[in-house]
């Protein structure tokens, strides 16, 4: 709770603020393999990763797992649109190793909206944040090389290559994985 109570104080919420916010979270310990959020459930939590590595992933119809996204510690998640239209998720949120988070019921995120009013604020830019990395991969994946993808993830993200399987990347990034190690070699 400590390095969430920091967090908050980070962004500019006293103590009193945080004391109230954090009455509200709820520690989770997700095994590897454990899902977060279920396709066909709706999402109902929004979660903050401590430690560990979660996979958005969905299985299209000729039943292939395609993983679209992987949140690492000290980041929000969930499945954006279950949980903002509170419909079934079609997207699957899964454990990639032992998983620590905060997580919080939506219906309590609309409480502490009204309790604090810059709660508000914070909210909005976790929700803007989270649609801007979904369109900038949308975007990466129709402009973009595979190589140049990799090169971006190296730059800005090279915790991901550490600590990501090489299958997810791939996934993420659009290629298979003996693609994926064709540019890692090429890069190198």
């Amino acid at each position: 709770m400590e390095l969430l109570h920091k967090y908050f104080l980070d962004i500019g919420f006293d103590d009193s603020e945080c004391a109230h916010i954090l009455r509200f979270f709820e520690s989770k310990t997700l095994q590897k393999d454990d899902y977060f959020v279920t396709e066909g459930k709706v999402a109902t939590q929004l979660g903050y990763i401590v430690s560990g590595q979660l996979r958005y992933y969905s299985i299209s119809s000729d039943g292939e797992e395609h993983t679209t996204y992987v949140s690492i510690e000290r980041n929000f998640v969930t499945s954006l649109l279950s949980y903002l239209k509170e419909i079934p998720a079609i997207e699957s949120i899964r454990a990639i190793s032992t998983t620590q988070l905060w997580f919080i019921e939506k219906a309590n995120v609309e409480r502490l909206i009204q309790d604090i009013p810059k709660f508000k604020d914070f909210y909005i830019k976790v929700i803007e944040y989270q649609i801007c990395c979904i369109d900038q991969s949308r975007l990466e994946l129709i402009t973009l090389t595979a190589e140049q993808r990799y090169t971006r993830v190296l730059r800005e993200n090279p915790d991901l290559l550490q600590k990501v399987p090489l299958q997810y990347l791939a996934s993420i990034l659009g290629v298979t994985p003996r693609h994926l190690s064709r540019i890692r070699k090429s890069a190198l």
